[in-house]
């Protein structure tokens, strides 16, 4: 497993537009990526459930993604996209 732990940037949370960037943003890493929030784990692949967990700025969420059996060059890109997106969600995604 590969986790990354971020406080969330947007200031109103995960709304509709911020909540589609990042969730474009999985789609196109190819992973897929589960959202922890206050023991709460959802999809981070679909918009409703990223939406779901009523996050606002500064809540903190954790990303995991199965890496597990994999090559280390896999886990090392595996890594750098989960790198990416979590620096997504540390930022202004309003902006």
């Amino acid at each position: 497993m590969i986790t990354r732990t971020v406080a969330i940037g947007t200031p109103l949370g995960l709304h509709a537009r911020p909540a589609a960037r990042f969730v474009q943003a999985v789609i196109d890493s190819g992973l897929h990526v589960t959202m922890d929030h206050d023991g709460r784990e959802i999809d981070a692949g679909g918009i409703l459930a990223v939406m779901s967990l009523n996050v606002v700025g500064g809540d903190v969420v954790t990303l995991t993604t199965d890496a597990d059996g994999r090559p280390d060059a896999d886990r090392t890109a595996i890594g750098t996209a989960m790198d990416a997106l979590a620096a997504m969600l540390a930022s202004n995604l309003d902006e």
